[in-house]
């Protein structure tokens, strides 16, 4: 047993001496290969940043929906107006000796903010004066006077509406209920309009009709959004069918759709003064407003960033391994019953260089990790169990091709912008975005300020 017990012993013992011979000669050798000037280098800092709110004039209207009436917030008064060409049917041609009954302007709407119970009177006019150009972009604030006169109504009478009423609205095959307004236009709009009959081409027909302005003349709590516009030329004809005339009545619709432009006025009554307001409290939360074109400004200490990276540890070519701007959200509370429930935050947050906003939204671009990026609202739990919410920005590749510029700015401002997405399913995403434009639709979020806890931590390795 003894004899056993020390071959054993003396077998471990041996194994143990091997092992570590071993590892001296793989540690020896590996160090005797890498120069140690090319030696890996992993660490980390932290920087401060800081937040404030500004705002600009207005956003570029490219919006799948659109406002319409106006409602009072705790971020100032909101006016909304609809300019809209309507798409020509190219090749179309009426029947032989047809007679138009009736014309009717249709607007779908679905959903709305404010008071269901609040009258607002809707009036439409002909854009007289000038129209759009489809591959030019509008700016929200866009002058009414420079399209339209507002001479003369081309309707019967100016339209009350009840948001939540259902007397004009539908059910689709699906049953589902569809908010619809009918208008019935005048007489004068009807014969002008039934007089087009060359639907040659787009460009030819907004020269015979520009468009129309959609616009409320009275009530002040509530906001459509409005989905669809639609015209439609109700009209009978005959024809002989087996020695008999046979009249068939029918209707043509003209679509204010993805061919053509349509364009949100948005008129924000008093903003510089609210804007102030909530400047004076950037210390401790700030906001981004939509559709009001107010953000909050981060600035990150690039020249700090860089020295620091670059001159403390000598990096000749640096990573960014993790870096995270963590974004806390403020006015998510569920128990939440005031008037303005309905202002909650935005879905989806773009943090983007400020330079770069403007060459961004009009050319359409998609998030990238050189100029924009894009955070969702997110739901957590903090230490103790209680629901948090926030934007998380991953910055590392971002903050990787910052570093590798030749040149940085001192200071990098980005803005934090609400948007509107679309995705489709590909083969390598399930959710890959295909378009991000700013947010029309009402939202106000209401975060942490920098000062108040948001810090950047930087995570970077190199050579």
């Amino acid at each position: 047993m003894y004899r056993r017990f020390a071959f054993i012993g003396f077998s471990l013992l041996a194994v143990m001496l091997l092992w570590t011979a071993c590892k001296d000669d793989v540690t020896t050798t590996g160090e005797s290969i890498l120069d140690e000037n090319d030696a890996i280098i992993v660490l980390a800092d932290t920087f401060s940043i800081s937040s404030a709110v500004d705002s600009c004039d207005a956003i570029i209207s490219q919006a799948d929906s659109f406002l319409l009436g106006e409602i009072e917030t705790d971020y100032g008064v909101l006016r909304a107006s609809v300019l809209t060409q309507l798409a020509c049917p190219e090749g179309y041609t009426y029947p032989e000796g047809f007679t138009v009954d009736s014309i009717c302007l249709f607007m779908y709407y679905s959903s709305w903010v404010g008071d269901d119970k609040s009258p607002l009177a809707i009036n439409a006019y002909l854009m007289d004066k000038n129209t759009f150009r489809y591959n030019s972009t509008y700016p929200t604030d866009l002058n009414i006077d420079d399209y339209c006169t507002r001479s003369k109504s081309i309707l019967t009478n100016h339209r009350i509406v009840v948001a939540s009423e259902k007397r004009d609205s539908i059910r689709n095959t699906n049953g589902q209920y569809i908010p619809m307004v009918r208008m019935r236009v005048n007489d004068d709009f009807m014969q002008d309009f039934a007089s087009i009959t060359n639907f040659e081409s787009q460009d030819k027909f907004n020269e015979q009709f520009k468009g129309l302005l959609l616009e409320t003349s009275f009530g002040s709590a509530t906001m459509l959004n409005i989905s669809d516009v639609a015209l439609g030329v109700f009209y009978h004809f005959q024809y002989n069918k087996a020695g008999k005339d046979t009249t068939v009545s029918d209707m043509k619709a003209f679509y204010a759709n993805s061919e053509v432009r349509t364009v949100n006025q948005l008129v924000y009554r008093d903003k510089k003064e609210w804007v102030e307001t909530l400047q004076q409290d950037s210390d401790t939360y700030n906001y981004i407003i939509a559709p009001a074109g107010v953000y909050t400004r981060l600035r990150i200490p690039m020249e700090q960033i860089t020295d620091k990276i670059f001159t403390r540890t000598e990096l000749k070519r640096p990573y960014v391994n993790k870096a995270e701007i963590r974004v806390s959200v403020m006015n998510m509370d569920p128990d939440n019953n005031d008037r303005n429930d309905w202002l909650l935050p935005s879905s989806h947050m773009l943090l983007i260089k400020e330079k770069s906003m403007t060459r961004f939204f009009k050319n359409r671009e998609l998030p990238s990790d050189t100029c924009a990026l894009l955070g969702q609202l997110t739901q957590g739990v903090d230490s103790v169990g209680d629901a948090i919410y926030y934007y998380s920005y991953d910055m590392s590749d971002f903050l990787t091709n910052q570093l590798r510029k030749e040149e940085n700015d001192s200071i990098l401002n980005m803005l934090l912008v609400p948007v509107t997405i679309n995705t489709t399913t590909t083969n390598t995403s399930a959710n890959a975005v295909t378009s991000v434009r700013q947010q029309q639709t009402i939202s106000a979020t209401k975060i942490r300020s920098a000062k108040n806890g948001m810090k950047l931590e930087i995570v970077y390795s190199g050579f």
